[in-house]
């Protein structure tokens, strides 16, 4: 069974999902309440079609799209060490920690040492770990200007999301200006911990690690700090094609992610979307998810829901049904995370500690 200062036992705690549930569900209600008559107008104005239908069917796809280039990716960055059912488990597990922890916290954490117990050593894991981190936001990077180029800054900000506190107006546009450059800072530091002076990362996290609170690890700090220098070297060596899949892949992931969001309104919206409309739903995402990552609570619960009627309720109509498909957002990228997570970790603790397989029952004359 884990151990009792594992992060395992932390999710193992039945208050790690019924809190973020209950906090997203309370803050939608009181939203859903207070603009109940103009939810309900909307909803009866809601005429279902095939169309709506086949693109909400889409929707559901862009969300496996989303996990299965994870997938793709953490088995390419592991040199297909896990198998895809290993990989399945280890990206499940992580989407759930990231679900249940605060968003400013993350699940970086419990996803080094959920690779760590599929046999990685640790500090290839938090290598691993460290460059999915790193793609992540080199893709963020990237697309970012490339929106802005197609939909122009002006655009790109709602101001509704903006408020004024002792003359001092404070919105969507100064946290994303900040949360860019933090991310620019966070990639950099990355790039030169684990590409350029791995010896000074391993220096500095036996430094850390030496102070009096945590000198008991020492002995698996410079453990680490030694994977990670391997692990460094082995990864300079990588052929272009190494990091053009994996790049692909991160970018399927995060393309399938914010496209749930441009289908679902697709599904429901009663006026035509146009194209350049596509684009800046999805370049105001980018904007609203420099804003999630900021979030007090539990994977975003309630905010996320509160910020997706912000962003885009300009190009959801009836009016008023922003919140309601919000809220249908997360019910489908969202909340199957926890659900998932919650089936699939005693399984796996049953898989990686005690080493047991699962027993499968096989039909009168099934071949072993």
């Amino acid at each position: 069974m884990a151990r009792r200062n594992s992060p395992i036992r932390q999710l193992l705690k039945p208050s790690t999902v019924f809190i973020p549930i209950g906090i997203g569900l309370a803050i939608v209600a009181y939203f859903l309440i207070r603009d109940y008559n103009a939810q309900k107008e909307a909803l009866s104005q809601i005429s279902w079609t095939w169309a709506s239908t086949m693109w909400f069917a889409v929707a559901l796809v862009m969300v496996a799209l989303r996990d299965i280039g994870y997938m793709i990716r953490i088995r390419i960055l592991t040199d297909n060490h896990l198998s895809f059912r290993q990989a399945f488990d280890v990206i499940m597990l992580w989407e759930f920690a990231s679900s249940v922890t605060p968003s400013i916290v993350g699940g970086s954490g419990v996803a080094i040492f959920i690779v760590n117990k599929e046999k990685v050593p640790l500090g290839r894991s938090t290598a691993v770990v460290m460059i999915t981190a790193f793609l992540d936001e080199l893709f963020y990077v990237l697309m970012v200007p490339i929106l802005i180029l197609a939909v122009g800054w002006s655009d790109l900000f709602p101001v509704t999301m903006q408020k004024t506190f002792f003359g001092i107006t404070l919105g969507a546009k100064e946290i994303f200006i900040v949360g860019y450059i933090f991310i620019l800072i966070l990639i950099t530091l990355i790039y030169l911990g684990i590409f350029k002076f791995p010896k000074g990362a391993k220096n500095l996290i036996v430094s850390l690690f030496s102070t009096r609170l945590l000198k008991r690890w020492k002995e698996g700090a410079i453990e680490t700090g030694n994977d990670l220098i391997t692990t460094s070297e082995e990864l300079k060596e990588k052929p272009r094609s190494f990091w053009a899949k994996a790049f692909i892949a991160t970018f399927l992931s995060w393309t399938a992610r914010f496209w749930v969001v441009n289908f679902l309104i697709l599904s429901f919206t009663l006026t035509e979307v146009s194209f350049a409309d596509h684009f800046l739903i999805y370049a105001r995402q980018l904007v609203m998810w420099v804003i999630l990552l900021i979030s007090p609570t539990p994977g975003g619960s309630g905010i996320a829901e509160v910020a997706f009627g912000g962003f885009l309720e300009q190009f959801i109509a009836p009016a008023g049904l922003a919140i309601a498909l919000g809220v249908l957002w997360r019910i489908i990228s969202y909340y199957p995370y926890l659900i998932m997570g919650a089936i699939i970790l005693p399984r796996w603790i049953q898989r990686v500690y005690l080493g047991r397989k699962l027993i499968r029952f096989r039909k009168p004359g099934e071949s072993k």
